[in-house]
């Protein structure tokens, strides 16, 4: 079922769209889950709504001003300021009233009224091929959902009737302090683009594979933030693997993962604490993914010692023959200088870039 990724990504503000066939515990499980947490929940059918129910119904004032009044559902959950909004059968809605949805999802805008962040937008929809009268998802749509796949088994599905379908293991919070893991793996993944630019963009040539998950800088950054969240509770690999092909499809998250456990990276902290045991590696996506981990965690708690020590690691780097690579990591520590840190002696490295980058000013 993947409830426990779906959760964990719903918490980092991600939009995520639950993918079964009908009758699969979808709604169920939304509904569950809003008890649980005692959340307000609004469940708005996509399939027999029209375009307005979204875009909101358009109005005249009496200043003879037009407005776009925004639907009950919506200004219950802009005053509540939190909760759940479940877009169901979104897949069974015609095109029309998808792309009014997409300024939801995006914008979080309904009429002329915002929904806070802490409202929580989950999707449901059936496959194309298991289904009658379903549309293809627009790929500008479906490039702004986290994409689970929810197969039920028939243990689960008897778990599910005896003791709830919102098993334990669902219910995975995060650390207030999650985020603390974002600047790492904001580095990995920008290393791995670095490494592989062709994936940086890939929409699929196929309407139906469109619909789905697939590689953007919007979804690349959206894995950077489930990564994130999915680290900061250690969530099992399952889940893991569910989260990231759920932001960029199956085969770039287990491109990006294989790449990720054959860096062989050192810890980030103990370089800090003594750059002498830095090595330059051969590999040169190696050598940037180790700088930009280093620089991030400098950022992370930037102090002068750990501030003149990032910049001795990518000075060694720059001795080595690296200078270009570490370009993109030097300029990401550049811009985090404040007034009390000094000028470091490895920056003579890269002050031709720095200087065309405005940096030394």
């Amino acid at each position: 079922m993947n409830g426990k990724a779906a959760f964990i990504a719903v918490q980092t503000g991600v939009p995520i769209i639950l993918w079964g066939k009908p009758g699969t515990g979808k709604t169920s499980w939304v509904k569950m889950l809003a008890e649980h947490l005692e959340l307000p929940a609004e469940i708005v059918i996509a399939s027999i709504r029209e375009p307005s129910d979204f875009a909101g119904l358009p109005i005249i004032t009496k200043s003879d001003d037009v407005r776009l009044a925004p639907p009950d559902w919506a200004r219950r959950l802009a005053e509540a300021k939190r909760g759940i909004l479940f877009l169901d059968e979104l897949s069974t809605a015609p095109p029309a009233v998808q792309s009014a949805a997409l300024r939801v999802v995006q914008e979080r805008v309904v009429g002329d009224i915002y929904i806070d962040k802490n409202v929580w937008i989950i999707a449901a929809a059936n496959p194309t091929d298991t289904s009658s009268g379903t549309w293809t998802l627009s790929a500008a749509l479906a490039n702004r959902f986290l994409h689970i796949d929810w197969n039920i088994a028939p243990k689960a599905w008897v778990e599910g009737m005896l003791g709830g379908w919102l098993v334990n293991t669902d219910i995975c919070k995060l650390p207030e302090n999650w985020q603390q893991h974002l600047e790492q793996t904001r580095a990995f993944v920008a290393s791995f683009i670095q490494a592989r630019p062709a994936l940086l963009l890939n929409e699929p040539d196929n309407a139906d594979q469109a619909g789905r998950a697939w590689p953007s800088p919007r979804t690349w950054e959206m894995l950077s933030l489930v990564l994130a969240a999915s680290r900061s509770v250690n969530a099992d690999t399952e889940a893991e693997i569910a989260l990231l092909a759920g932001c960029v499809g199956e085969g770039p998250a287990s491109e990006f993962l294989v790449w990720e456990r054959n860096l062989d990276l050192p810890n980030p902290e103990e370089l800090l604490a003594k750059p002498s045991s830095f090595k330059v590696p051969k590999r040169g996506d190696q050598t940037f993914a180790i700088l930009s981990a280093v620089v991030a965690a400098a950022k992370g708690k930037l102090t002068k010692s750990r501030w003149l020590k990032a910049w001795e690691i990518l000075g060694m780097a720059a001795t080595e023959g690296h200078a270009d690579i570490a370009a993109i990591p030097a300029k990401t520590l550049a811009r985090a200088r404040t007034s009390n840190l000094p000028v470091p002696p490895a920056i003579k490295a890269f002050l031709p870039i720095l200087e065309m980058a405005g940096l030394l000013g």
